[in-house]
């Protein structure tokens, strides 16, 4: 509950975020994007309010009044999920892998308490819609895009990680690890999924077996 209550919060910022820069390139001010964009929005706004209409005031000044109050309640979401995942040794084990987060692991861990339910990491990945739908042409089985069945939100979640991932192998020109090999042959939206399937499947031994990410050992 408390992770959705969370993701309907971040929503709503970024659906008030899209409003308020919408409205600001009405009068010329054109923010970047992200959050430090539209910080530099606002403090442009207080600067140069005097230049709009009244009535165009009040309506931008509430609208950053409830990214306000939401910011707010966001961080206090996220301080309870912290304070979770640190009382979880299951979902600190699943934060040692590559990808995963404090938000990532502790979603996992309370959305699968037993991990032994599955059969494999492969099972795991299918219950989370990322593993490839097959598809029968002319007597032979082909693989096309992930299924996207199942939890929509922990999917995201390791897509997310996945791609975070991928750009520090794009940063490292050394790197040898597998995302960093399959960027050579695929488009990175691809190798994020890929990458989140193995993940998924990294988390499924580190929950069935009781032991925390070792590079190494896999």
């Amino acid at each position: 509950m408390l992770h959705k209550v969370r993701d309907l919060l971040v929503r709503q910022r970024t659906m008030l975020i899209n409003a308020l820069c919408g409205h600001l390139a009405e009068f010329g001010n054109v923010a970047a994007r992200g959050l430090g964009g539209v910080a530099a929005a606002i403090t442009a706004l207080h600067e140069g309010q005097d230049r709009l209409p009244e009535l165009a005031r009040q309506v931008l000044h509430g609208v950053i009044g409830q990214m306000r109050i939401i910011g707010i309640e966001i961080t206090k979401a996220e301080q309870r999920i912290m304070a979770w995942h640190r009382a979880s040794e299951a979902s600190q084990r699943l934060a040692t892998i590559p990808g995963i987060g404090p938000i990532t692991a502790s979603v996992i861990a309370a959305a699968v308490p037993d991990a032994t339910i599955f059969r494999s990491g492969r099972q795991f990945a299918a219950w989370l819609g990322l593993t490839p739908r097959a598809r029968s042409s002319g007597g032979k089985e082909r693989l096309g895009g992930i299924s996207k069945q199942g939890d929509s939100y922990i999917r995201r979640l390791l897509v997310i990680g996945a791609t975070a991932v991928i750009r520090f192998a794009r940063q490292d020109n050394a790197s040898k690890t597998w995302a960093a090999e399959l960027l050579k042959r695929k488009p990175a939206r691809v190798v994020s999924v890929a990458l989140a399937n193995k993940t998924a499947r990294i988390a499924w031994a580190v929950l069935a077996h009781n032991q925390s990410y070792t590079a190494a050992a896999l």
